[in-house]
């Protein structure tokens, strides 16, 4: 009797054992899924957000290349930074504004006044994931 309900409660143990250690795998692939997912496609993204940026600034031909490379390289440096939000949303927050700085004075120079002031108006009160421009800003 004893060995029966020794081994039912080796049973229950292991089970037990196993279905958590599930949960916080697949907890864990929930998160990285979606921190990943955003920007998994910079050249998409980067071309959403160009699309709507050259009406409404007047981008011209010359502007359009180096606009799209510049937002393309802020958002692979993004994403780069973007578990942090996550696990440590300070040490994040730091960091995206070096980078949304770095982007924005290199717009500045590549804009003309007019166009960045334009620009900066483009800002979504909120982080509204329906806005492209969100990951300019947010």
């Amino acid at each position: 009797m004893k060995k029966v309900f020794l081994s039912l409660l080796c049973v229950c143990f292991f089970t037990a054992a196993s279905v958590q250690a599930q949960s916080i795998l697949d907890q864990a692939k929930k998160t990285a899924g979606s921190v990943q997912n955003p920007l998994a496609n910079y050249s998409g993204v980067a071309g959403s957000i160009l699309s709507k940026l050259t009406p409404a600034l007047g981008l011209t031909e010359v502007q359009k290349p180096k606009v799209t490379d510049l937002v393309t390289g802020f958002l692979k440096q993004k994403a780069g930074i973007l578990p942090l939000q996550q696990s440590n949303p300070a040490s994040y927050a730091s960091k995206f504004a070096g980078l949304q700085g770095g982007l924005f004075s290199k717009l500045k120079l590549l804009l003309t006044a007019a166009q960045y002031t334009k620009f900066l108006g483009l800002k979504p009160k909120t982080n509204d994931a329906t806005n492209v421009l969100s990951q300019l800003f947010f």
